[in-house]
């Protein structure tokens, strides 16, 4: 997958959590939530979308691991929606397996880039 490619995937995983966050009903509970489900879900695309234009190798670096982190805090809110039987159980489980899969290829991302500036600082 080229980063075009997983920057869609990273639009669609927002668009989708836009509008799971958009139907849920109106409790208390939903409105937090689903306000910090929407500001990680949502962040996970634009922080990539950076990533993609860093200003050097460490700024890529670091921002990758702000990706990971909003992926993860997606999967927490998610999981909670989950547990909690709230919001439509196949779009919650599309979305929590969507979280685990984009935090499983940003980490692996973040660990070779890591990798590959270590092999290149000791050149």
């Amino acid at each position: 997958m080229d980063k075009k490619e997983l920057e869609q995937r990273t639009k669609t995983f927002a668009l989708r959590i836009i509008a799971f966050v958009g139907n849920l009903p109106p409790t208390p509970a939903t409105k937090v939530m689903g306000y910090q489900l929407l500001k990680a879900g949502a962040s996970v695309g634009a922080n990539y979308s950076e990533a993609n234009r860093a200003e050097s190798y460490n700024d890529f670096i670091h921002k990758l691991g702000i990706v990971e982190k909003e992926c993860s805090e997606s999967q927490y809110w998610q999981e909670l929606f989950d547990e909690s039987n709230i919001g439509p159980r196949s779009e919650s489980q599309w979305l929590l397996q969507e979280a685990g899969e984009l935090l499983a290829i940003f980490s692996a991302s973040g660990r070779t880039a890591k990798s590959n500036r270590n092999k290149r600082s000791r050149r």
